[in-house]
C-alpha cells in the first residue's frame, strides 16, 4: 500500500524481447520505463531533481517549478508536483506530439507551448527550435522567480539512473550484460546507467544512439535537423551528463529504422512504445548483427505509445 503515486515511479520490470531477437544472434533485454505513472522514464528525474532542491533548500514551499520539455520531463514533473503541492508551468515546442501537452494539462500543470521555428514541421522538433523553447523557459523562471528544475544541466538527472535504473537492471538481469545503447536526450539515462554498468563491469560497453543526420555528438555535422525522433537528437554538441570514460561507440539510426522496430516491438512482444525506443532497439539490432554479434543487449523502452497517436508513428 503506497501513500501517494511517486512510490510507484521505478522498479520497472526488466523483459527478454524473445521473438524481436530472433531477428539476431544474441539477446535483447528491455527495461519497461514506459511503464512507469507517467508513462515514461522521465518520472525517475522528475522526482529526483524535486527531492534534491528540497533537500538542499533550493526548492521552497510554495514556489513554481518550471521546465522545458518535449512532454515526457514535464508528465512526471506534474505529477510529482501535483503530489507535493507545487505549481508547475511546462514549455514546450508547438512540434512536440499534442497528446503530451494534454496530458500534462490533465495531471494540474500550466502548459506554454512556443511556436516552432520558420519553415518548421510539425512533429520534427530542431535544435533550433529548442533553443526558443529555452529562451521562453528563463523569461518565465524570471518573470515569477521560480525554480528551474534543469534536466539538461542538474546532477539529479545523473542521480535518478545511477543510483536507481542502473541498479535495477543489474539486479533483474539473469545474463552478464555485454552491451548498453541508449538515444541520447539530456544524456542522464545513458551517463546514469552507463556509470553503474560499468562499475559493475568494466567490460560492458555502452554506445550513445543518435539519429542518422543530426549526429553531432560523434563528430559528424547535421544534414536533417528535422528528423521525426522525438525527445533528443537536437543537434547539441556538449550534454552536462556525458562523460567519455562512459562511451564505447555511437551508433546511428535513420527515422525509418527507428519507426520499423517500435512498430515490430508492439506486433512480436506487446510492448508500445516511442520512436526512442525504436531507435534503441535498432541500434541493438545493428550492434548483434556486428561486432557485437552473440551477446546480451540492454535498450530502455523510454515511454509509450500512447504519446505519439497523433503523430506518423501510428496513424497507419
Amino acid at each position: 500500500m503506497y501513500s501517494s503515486i511517486i512510490e510507484a515511479i521505478g522498479a520497472t520490470p526488466l523483459v527478454e524481447l524473445c521473438r524481436f531477437s530472433k531477428r539476431v544472434e544474441g539477446r535483447i533485454l528491455a527495461k519497461l520505463e514506459n511503464l512507469n505513472p507517467g508513462a515514461s522514464k522521465k518520472d525517475r528525474i522528475a522526482l529526483q531533481i524535486i527531492e534534491d532542491a528540497e533537500q538542499a533548500g533550493t526548492l521552497q514551499p510554495e514556489q513554481t517549478v518550471v521546465e522545458l520539455t518535449s512532454g515526457n520531463t514535464g508528465t512526471g514533473l506534474a505529477i510529482v508536483c501535483a503530489v507535493k503541492g507545487y505549481r508547475f508551468v511546462a514549455v514546450m515546442s508547438k512540434g512536440n506530439s499534442p497528446e503530451r501537452a494534454c496530458m500534462m494539462s490533465a495531471l494540474g500543470a500550466e502548459v506554454v507551448l512556443v511556436p516552432q521555428a520558420q519553415d518548421a514541421i510539425v512533429g520534427q522538433v530542431s535544435g533550433e527550435d529548442l533553443a526558443l523553447v529555452e529562451a521562453a523557459t528563463q523569461r518565465i523562471v524570471t518573470e515569477r522567480n521560480a525554480f528551474r528544475a534543469d534536466q539538461f544541466r542538474l546532477a539529479s538527472n545523473f542521480r535518478a539512473h545511477y543510483l536507481h535504473t542502473g541498479p535495477e537492471i543489474l539486479a533483474q538481469s539473469n545474463y552478464p550484460i555485454d552491451v548498453f545503447c541508449d538515444f541520447v536526450g539530456t544524456g542522464g539515462t545513458f551517463a546514469g546507467c552507463a556509470a553503474a554498468l560499468k562499475e559493475a563491469n568494466n567490460s560492458t560497453r555502452c554506445y550513445i544512439v543518435e539519429p542518422a543526420g543530426a549526429a553531432v555528438l560523434s563528430g559528424g555535422k547535421v544534414k536533417d535537423p528535422k528528423h521525426r525522433i522525438q525527445g533528443g537528437g537536437y543537434a547539441l554538441t556538449h550534454l552536462a551528463m556525458l562523460r567519455p570514460e562512459h562511451v564505447d561507440g555511437f551508433v546511428q539510426v535513420t527515422d525509418e529504422e527507428a519507426i520499423a522496430c517500435t512498430r515490430d516491438l508492439a506486433r512480436s512482444e506487446g510492448i508500445f512504445s516511442g520512436y526512442s525506443s525504436g531507435a534503441n532497439l535498432a541500434a541493438a539490432v545493428q550492434l548483434l548483427r556486428g561486432e557485437m554479434r552473440g551477446k546480451s543487449a540492454v535498450v530502455v523502452i523510454c515511454d509509450s505509445g500512447l504519446k505519439y497517436m497523433s503523430t506518423d508513428l501510428w496513424l497507419i
